[in-house]
């Protein structure tokens, strides 16, 4: 069974015409109305969509951990996800399954610079690159990290473990895919942003939710790196200054005010640091070794 999810947000002038091409392609049709205040969830349901209604607006990637779950009760094969505003071109759904079928991949992400795409304005064109430059980070380098066409296999369903709630999203599954070892490939896609709705996806706010998910990924694969290392130092130069203090105080009889709070706040931020570094290697080779006692 081929399942189309698509989030959708007041998205009421082109959610028709997407939804009715998508039938086309697919056998079920899934559209989560993420608080809409139009008709957007009311025409979904009308023209056959299964329809997923959150009460207020959450965000892209809850909309998407709501679809998802739906798409597993469904049984569904291959899961394809696109946008609900007429950007991409749901003539183009064969094109992105068609490694899956070929069994070529497990997740296939649509690209809009495999191929020379004339119609992404300059200014998004250099949001995507750079947003996808830092979401490739060490993994295999893809060209377009942040379309929403993508396309899944049952396999990667049941191994992706996601929790981002806004645009983050799009990074984390690159992420939990490399560490479940799943097979990401790329299939050039046309994207218009002729007539779409774009202004919901604020570009400061979307490359800023993409950088908090990226930093916090990062993190999460190597805390004592990221985070130990930073508060060993912080600590040091917090015992630093409080032997600075105490050689202060010997000599001139009083605490100097400065050098005391540096020292408070070094060791406070530093031994803070270090104790969240630890804990945070311990929860994940705990986590770790759950799932590899469920994988065997």
């Amino acid at each position: 069974m081929i399942v189309a999810c698509i989030p959708a947000y007041n998205e009421e002038k082109t959610i028709a015409r997407v939804i009715l091409q998508t039938q086309k392609h697919v056998d079920t049709v899934i559209v989560c109305d993420d608080g809409s205040t139009d008709l957007t969830g009311e025409i979904a349901q009308r023209l056959g969509a299964e329809v997923i209604h959150h009460e207020k607006n959450m965000g892209y990637g809850a909309a998407l951990l709501s679809l998802f779950k739906k798409a597993k009760d469904l049984n569904a094969d291959i899961v394809v996800t696109l946008d609900g505003d007429g950007q991409h071109n749901p003539t183009a759904t064969q094109d992105v399954i068609k490694p899956l079928l070929e069994d070529k991949a497990d997740i296939v992400l649509g690209s809009r610079f495999l191929e020379k795409n004339d119609h992404v304005p300059t200014y998004r064109r250099f949001g995507i690159k750079l947003l996808t430059r830092m979401s490739n980070g060490s993994l295999k380098k893809m060209t377009d990290a942040q379309c929403g066409f993508r396309a899944y296999n049952k396999k990667a369903m049941e191994k992706l473990q996601l929790f981002e709630e806004g645009m983050g999203i799009s990074t984390e599954i690159l992420r939990r895919a490399s560490e479940q070892g799943l097979r990401v490939g790329e299939v050039s896609v046309h994207v218009s942003y002729k007539g779409a709705k774009t202004s919901t996806h604020n570009p400061l706010r979307h490359g800023l939710s993409v950088l908090s998910t990226v930093i916090r990924l990062v993190v999460e694969e190597r805390p004592l790196f990221y985070l130990g290392i930073p508060g060993a130092l912080m600590l040091i130069i917090g015992i630093g200054f409080a032997i600075w203090t105490v050689q202060l105080y010997t000599s001139v009889r009083y605490i100097v005010t400065n050098v005391a709070l540096a020292a408070v706040t070094f060791t406070l931020i530093g031994t803070f640091t270090l104790f969240t570094a630890v804990t945070l290697y311990a929860i994940i080779r705990l986590t770790q070794k759950v799932r590899a006692e469920r994988g065997n």
